[in-house]
């Protein structure tokens, strides 16, 4: 049963019935043109043996936005009383059990803005048709069950202009004999094949006047596999990066979890007009360029790591995702989280394990259980949705790779190999759920993983709280235990989750101990750091041998997507951040210290109090700072202070300009105090080994770059003459793109005169490059000021912004809405204001970008009440609004609702 509601139905996983009919082979035509294309699709049907329906039901074919020209059932033309046409699908009531359907449609890729189905962007050398099919998008090119689990072989043919459209890509081996046409009609055709089953929604094609830069990879088994990277020609030289990660990854992958690639070629296509990052469609990736091109005076080295972990990504998918995929969307995360699992344990081998377990949790803790607290929290595997473009979320995505890595912790590398093999052996082919892969798990290792399946089912963040007791007599820890979640919408109990707790101990000096539980033999080896499995609403463990109050070193590694109160002192939080063996619990403990002090300063504030910082907070950061037994880019994170939109979830009625005021305080105090020591790490990180500044992106490069620029942002942001010079002789003399946008930002931020030349500057230079311009943008709408919406609304009207291009709204609009605390919401609700009309705007033209604009509206209840009130007034005047998309309603809705 589905719920109707205004604007959508809800659909609801525990409805979940198997498809009436199947499609063994789909062979399709595009007559290709960007005003109208026909596509001609012959479809093999044939009932579905798991349906079990007394009589045959009627065949229903998903259709959006379609013209239909032509129809046949085995070679028959159908009449209009044969079949009905309705707003989103094509019927036919009495099918034959199998039969071979010819359908023929016009679909227009010039007007379809949406960016879903076949569309057409622009390029210096004339149009470029794409696609972007999942998760619905195939309907929106011809009928067909548009659902995961009808999977089929393709055969793809494409005819277009030659002159226009020279390259022709598709999924699958080009077929090696060209299609022949007169030379007086001026077009060409080429046929691919796919040999591998899949959903329509890994159905991808590219036609349009691209380069390729190409290389080979041989696989263990001795293949040899053609890579190919298409970009516009201007572009071509910037694949150098894109194409390493791409080979590293699919060395990675046959080295780490057995897997090689299984067709001729493989296939990525940069493009400017895209919805997300990228798509894994089989043997043909379609990419957001943002994910692809680099170098070193146009990207930075944040930029080259992501390309690498994003290609990386979407290769990975071919096994988990493409070769086995979901059953249905509720089942997004058995492809996703498992998928990013992979990439970051790919990029924790080519960065540095400690670095990228700090970017995960940051992620996790900073936005993702913002979403779990939010109005539009959900489980890992959704039970139910309006619009599934709207579950592409951090929670389906990164929290199921911290599920997928609890498992990995619980059954050790070798069992979860042996899981992910058993997996793979018996799933190749078929469109399966996130029960299987649990089951896997459970049959290679042995294991009852029952009551763990709650972290798929139950949403919200769980608290793990944790207090210790010493007892000198016995030379013994008491550590007790205990685990709540906050109910989420439609969710208001929770059952106690399987979570593991890593922990260690470590002696007064910061020598670990060795761990021992209660019952535990004393001659049996012991180790200083491991994994607690918490079952209960409340346990207790007791270590034994402890002659000394050790401090706690709890939740290593982020062993869990958990929220952690311990009863540490401020000292204690000190002394994990500074001698911590685990460089993750050294962030968090440095994170919690910073935050208690943050929270605390802005109360201070509004109550009128003077602001304080104390010689403890200032001495302790400064011997982490003057630390040299860490890799720079995990210090420069370790010396970060929590970010602002971290901080408004931890702030009762949260006022985003005290939290500004407070922060801006630290991190000018500690400039002050140590000024000194921060102009010295500056000098000692710029003096780079000049072998490696000559590489493009270097790990350790990057690192240095990193704390380097830490460094100057604290010195910047004094506002004093000297560092604002310091800061305008590296933008105007950096030989990379991330020197140069971090001292331009710190100038910009701070109010330096020394900024507005050089981003003027910076325009002129790079206006001909997008993503580059992309950067310029953002930094703007980042600006901590009231008078950033002001300049806004001025970059709108800029020639080079448009609302039909998702990455320029993302640099600006999204920037300002979702990254800038102190504009976005200012106290008179202008800023709310703003971006709900540019979302009633952008709606019509491209829902799923409007829906992601939308979302920063959504957590108003966590404001202080003039600003709340605002900020709900907002959601209320985009609700009112008629004909609102399923994406941007859905948002607003659950907003308002919970």
């Amino acid at each position: 049963m589905e719920e109707q509601t205004k604007n959508s139905t809800t659909k609801y996983l525990a409805n979940y019935t198997p498809p009436d009919f199947l499609v063994d082979s789909v062979a399709l035509i595009f007559e290709l043109d960007p005003k109208a294309t026909v596509v001609h699709a012959r479809l093999a049907l044939r009932r579905n043996p798991a349906c079990h329906t007394a009589t045959l039901p009627p065949l229903v074919l998903d259709g959006q936005e379609l013209t239909l020209l032509a129809i046949a059932l085995d070679g028959v033309p159908l009449s209009p009383k044969r079949y009905r046409l309705e707003e989103s699908c094509l019927v036919i009531p009495e099918p034959p059990e199998q039969c071979i359907l010819e359908i023929k449609t016009r679909i227009h890729p010039a007007t379809n803005t949406s960016l879903e189905g076949l569309y057409a962007s622009t390029t210096p050398q004339g149009p470029l048709l794409s696609t972007q099919c999942e998760p619905e998008g195939f309907r929106k090119i011809t009928y067909y069950p548009d659902r995961p689990d009808v999977m089929s072989q393709f055969t793809t043919t494409l005819i277009a202009d030659r002159k226009r459209f020279p390259v022709l890509l598709s999924n699958g081996n080009r077929n090696k004999n060209p299609i022949q046409f007169e030379t007086a009609t001026g077009k060409h055709g080429v046929t691919w094949v796919d040999p591998h089953r899949k959903p329509a929604y890994l159905f991808a094609l590219v036609a349009g006047d691209l380069v390729c830069q190409s290389d080979t990879f041989v696989t263990r088994s001795g293949r040899s596999v053609d890579l190919e990277i298409y970009t516009e020609a201007e572009n071509s030289g910037l694949c150098d990066h894109a194409m390493a990660a791409l080979k590293k990854a699919m060395a990675w992958d046959e080295e780490r979890f057995g897997r090689q690639y299984d067709l001729d070629t493989y296939m990525i296509v940069a493009v400017n007009a895209f919805n997300m990052g990228a798509m894994e469609n089989k043997g043909l990736n379609i990419f957001n360029a943002k994910y692809v091109l680099a170098d070193q005076a146009s990207a930075t080295d944040t930029d080259f790591q992501q390309i690498e972990s994003v290609i990386a990504h979407e290769y990975f998918h071919n096994w988990t995702g493409n070769r086995i995929t979901c059953r249905d969307w509720f089942q997004l995360s058995l492809k996703e989280g498992l998928t990013v699992f992979r990439d970051q344990l790919f990029s924790a081998d080519m960065i540095s394990p400690a670095v990228q377990r700090v970017q995960d949790a940051r992620l996790i803790r900073t936005h993702q259980f913002a979403e779990d607290a939010g109005p539009t929290a959900h489980p890992v595997q959704p039970d139910s949705y309006m619009e599934i473009n709207n579950f592409y979320t951090l929670t389906v995505y990164n929290k199921g790779a911290e599920v997928v890595r609890m498992l990995h912790t619980l059954l050790g590398e070798e069992g979860f190999r042996r899981g992910m093999d058993h997996y793979f052996a018996h799933h190749d082919g078929h469109a399966v759920t996130v029960e299987a892969f649990v089951q896997s798990m459970e049959a290679a290792s042995g294991r009852d993983l029952g009551q763990f399946r709650r972290w798929y089912q139950q949403a919200g963040t769980p608290v793990v709280s944790v207090t210790s007791h010493h007892d000198p007599a016995t030379q013994t820890l008491h550590l007790q235990v205990t685990q709540s979640c906050p109910p989420t919408p439609g969710q208001p109990t929770k059952q106690p989750f399987h979570i593991p707790l890593t922990v260690g101990l470590l002696e007064p000096t910061g020598q670990p101990l060795p761990l021992r539980l209660q019952g535990e033999a004393a001659d049996e080896p012991a180790a200083t750091s491991r994994v607690l499995e918490l079952r209960q609403t409340t346990e207790q463990f007791v270590f034994t041998g402890i002659a000394q109050p050790p401090i706690a070193s709890l939740l290593r590694h982020f062993s869990a997507p958990v929220v952690l109160h311990a009863n540490w002192s401020a000292a204690e939080l000190a002394f994990l951040w500074a001698h911590d063996p685990d460089p993750f619990n050294r962030w968090s403990a440095g994170q919690t210290l910073a935050t208690d002090l943050l929270l605390r300063l802005a109360a201070d504030l509004l109550a009128g109090r003077p602001l304080l910082l104390e010689d403890f907070f200032v001495d302790s950061f400064a011997q982490v700072l003057q630390t040299r037994d860490l890799e720079p880019a995990t210090i420069a994170m370790i010396l970060t202070l929590p970010a602002e939109t971290a901080l408004l979830e931890q702030m009762p009625e949260a006022d985003p300009q005290a939290l500004y005021t407070a922060r801006l305080f630290v991190r000018q105090t500690l400039a002050t105090r140590l000024h000194e020591h921060f102009f010295r790490l500056y000098q000692h990180n710029s003096a780079l080994d000049g072998s490696a500044a000559k590489l493009p992106y270097h790990p350790e490069l990057a690192g240095k770059r990193s704390l380097k620029n830490l460094c100057l942002d604290y010195l910047v942001c004094l506002r004093w003459a000297e560092f604002w010079q310091l800061a305008a002789s590296q933008c105007s003399k950096a030989t990379n793109m991330t020197d140069r946008l971090a001292a331009l930002t710190a100038l910009l931020h701070s109010g330096s005169p020394e900024a507005e030349p050089l981003l003027s500057e910076f325009a002129r230079q790079w206006q001909k490059n997008s993503l580059v311009m992309d950067k310029w943008f953002a930094i703007q709408a980042r600006i901590p000021a009231e008078t950033t919406l002001r300049l806004v609304r001025q970059l709108q009207k800029h020639r080079l912004f448009s609302l039909k291009n998702p990455n320029r709204v993302r640099a600006l609009l999204g920037a300002f809405c979702h990254d800038n605390p102190v504009a976005f919401h200012q106290p008179s609700g202008k800023g709310y204001q703003y971006i709900a009309k540019q979302v009633l705007t952008l709606d019509p033209i491209n829902p799923q970008v409007a829906a992601r604009l939308v979302a920063s509206l959504s957590r108003w209840r966590k404001l202080e009440p003039v600003r709340r009130e605002k900020m709900r007034l907002a959601l209320q005047q985009i609700q009112q609004t008629p004909n609102l998309s399923k994406d941007v309603f859905e948002i607003v809705l659950k907003s308002l609702t919970h």
